[in-house]
């Protein structure tokens, strides 16, 4: 007689901490800045509340796989986010806005010609 082996419940919230990890490095390559850090910290609190709830109850819960990798990824997005916020401050602090708006219609026209 095969014996049943008892897999466990999914651990809420881990599959939510690991695609917000994900998007919050999308958003800081493709998009830059606010909505990117906004994302992964809702991802590192999500990751804080499911890593108490497993570490009350380890045998219970599957994957917390999902969890460590989501944290890691969240914490490298807020990285990106930040440092992309910091770039965009010292621009402007620099540069000035009205420069800024120059260049990009430069750019803009340059595309177009080609």
């Amino acid at each position: 007689m095969e014996s049943i082996q008892y897999q466990g419940e999914k651990l809420p919230n881990s599959t939510g901490v690991l695609v917000l990890g994900i998007l919050s490095i999308v958003f800081s390559l493709c998009c830059g800045g606010i909505l990117g850090a906004i994302l992964a910290v809702i991802a590192l609190f999500m990751a804080k509340s499911a890593t108490n709830i497993y570490q009350a109850a380890p045998e219970r819960y599957t994957g917390y796989s999902n969890v460590k990798t989501g944290k890691v990824l969240a914490i490298i997005g807020l990285i990106l986010n930040l440092i992309f916020i910091i770039f965009v401050v010292y621009l402007y602090m620099t540069i000035g806005y009205g420069e800024l708006l120059e260049m990009q219609e430069e750019l803009l026209r340059d595309l177009e010609s080609v």
